[in-house]
């Protein structure tokens, strides 16, 4: 007889292996940051500290300490013996009731985008948009359904019409001299709030606001933005958009200037 206090799992119908957080992994309630290391550096590293402090308090009921996450992040790097990696952080709690814990996954970086994307609109919010939790499967869902139509990001539209956020983006629009981030239930991204010191430290302006998806087409430039940097969008469904204004450089520049933080 199997001994089942710890999980058995099969693949493809071979018995592998499992580490006790397997069945709390695939459970669907914990959340996370993801991040882009360069030599055991990190941008906005204070932001995804206060991120997951904020999101383990929200959702089991205690803090987590930075330190604590940097140790781990530390660690992580250190077992897959690099300084440069994508990673991410994710917090759960293995039964209900029981304090959080960290799961550290290492993965190659990933470059900053080099093209203009193209954003494919579709109806649909994250559930708990302000959080960057796990179970992510209509965001999965939306973005193959887009990219087998040639696009490279789905656009989260509301039912009331109103942009709110891609899948795995934030999206921001120009309008003249002011960056418009849209007012709807998303993610405060870690690249979205450097942005926005950014802005506010060289007296550049921005605002939010409701941003119907039938009025795109009136700004001059968007763009999209992630841990893996900063995008100019090409076109959203069938509207073109110039992917050269001077805004966007700016941002870009910006972006390029914010500090490296030690992990």
């Amino acid at each position: 007889m199997v001994d089942l206090s710890t999980p058995y799992v099969q693949v493809n119908g071979h018995a592998a292996a499992t580490d006790p957080m397997f069945p709390t992994l695939m459970g669907g309630y914990g959340h996370m940051t993801a991040m882009q290391i360069r030599d055991g550096r990190v941008r906005g590293l204070d932001l995804h500290l206060a991120r997951l402090d904020a999101a383990t308090r929200e959702l089991f009921g205690e803090g987590l300490d930075g330190g604590l996450v940097r140790q781990r992040v530390r660690q992580g790097l250190a077992g897959a013996g690099t300084r440069d990696a994508s990673l991410r952080v994710y917090v759960y709690a293995p039964d209900p009731g029981a304090g959080p814990e960290t799961t550290v996954v290492v993965r190659p970086p990933v470059p900053e985008p080099s093209a203009p994307q193209s954003l494919r609109s579709v109806p649909y919010l994250r559930p708990q948009a302000h959080l960057k939790h796990v179970g992510v499967f209509g965001q999965a869902y939306h973005l193959r359904r887009v990219a087998a139509e040639g696009f490279d990001e789905a656009l989260l539209v509301g039912p009331d019409g109103a942009v709110a956020e891609g899948a795995i983006t934030n999206v921001g629009f120009l309008d003249g001299d002011t960056v418009v981030w849209p007012d709807a239930p998303a993610l405060d991204g870690i690249t979205m709030l450097l942005l926005r010191r950014e802005l506010e430290r060289t007296g550049l302006r921005w605002r939010q606001r409701r941003v119907a998806l039938g009025e795109v087409g009136r700004f001059d430039a968007a763009f999209v933005s992630n841990s893996n940097g900063i995008a100019p969008v090409s076109r959203i469904d069938d509207v073109r958009f110039a992917t050269e204004a001077e805004l966007l450089g700016q941002l870009e520049r910006l972006y390029a200037h914010v500090s490296w933080d030690v992990v």
